[in-house]
């Protein structure tokens, strides 16, 4: 099982240092795979977030990959989102967590695989504007991402790219800087959700040193690969995250036994 903590912590790593996610997409349908109750995987998924997120930034902020200060507007939403997110997830049933990340899982997919894309807004923002917008992006990425253990890097690119029109290469460390803020936040509801207990938080202390790994593959691959590369590999996430995750909710609802 260690084992297996550290192969999915170091994949899941190498998805952070890519995408500028938390690695959830990856981490709780496998946890899901496994045996794991949603909430149990989000959890999980959460905790280890904070050791990717935190390792990555300091080394986007290094090479200077990192606008601080935007991605601190962005951390303080997700701050204050995410710290609803244990009462979010104490609402729901199993199968309903699961149902829910297997609709994002989807809609994500087929945004990216039909190259639906958001329109950018060539609007000028001022720089009140701009930072309501950055908060705000945080805030609602917060209370939705972190309640499915996802992190909010997949959701709040599009958000950003489409109000301040910033690229991709400007959105991903942003988005995981912004993960720093949210995980940390959704832990402690978590924890005082009674979420997270005791085996849970040795899993993700395991996954979480094991993703540190993978970050710094993925930042150097980020770094030479070419666009249309970068696309089939997040595709390949998604599809892989949707595969799992519906093998998971099929033996949540006892269709299927293995």
């Amino acid at each position: 099982m260690e084992l297996s903590y550290i192969f999915i912590g170091i994949v899941s790593g190498v998805a952070s240092g890519l995408f500028g996610i938390g690695g959830g997409m990856i981490i709780v349908p496998f946890m899901l795979t496994i045996g794991f109750s949603s909430h149990h995987a989000i959890a999980i998924s959460v905790f280890q977030m904070m050791f990717s997120s935190v390792f990555g930034s300091f080394i986007n902020y290094k090479k200077k990959n990192l606008n601080l200060k935007d991605g601190v507007l962005v951390g303080i939403g997700g701050l204050f989102g995410a710290s609803f997110s244990g009462v979010i997830v104490r609402m729901f049933s199993d199968v309903a967590l699961t149902g829910a990340f297997l609709c994002l899982s989807i809609i994500f997919f087929l945004k990216y695989a039909f190259d639906v894309k958001n329109v950018v807004n060539q609007t000028q923002r001022n720089e009140l504007q701009k930072r309501i917008i950055l908060v705000g992006a945080g805030a609602v990425t917060g209370v939705f991402a972190i309640s499915l253990g996802i992190g909010g890097g997949l959701l709040i690119a599009p958000i950003l790219g489409y109000m301040l029109g910033f690229d991709s290469k400007k959105v991903v460390p942003i988005s995981l800087f912004f993960v720093v803020f949210a995980s940390f936040s959704g832990t402690i509801s978590f924890i005082s959700s009674g979420v997270i207990n005791k085996d849970i938080i040795n899993a993700g202390i395991t996954v979480g040193i094991s993703s540190m790994i993978g970050v710094i593959i993925g930042i150097k691959i980020i770094e030479k690969m070419q666009l249309k590369a970068h696309k089939k590999v997040l595709l390949s996430v998604y599809l892989l995250s949707i595969i799992l995750t519906f093998i998971g909710l099929l033996r949540k609802l006892e269709i299927l036994n293995f």
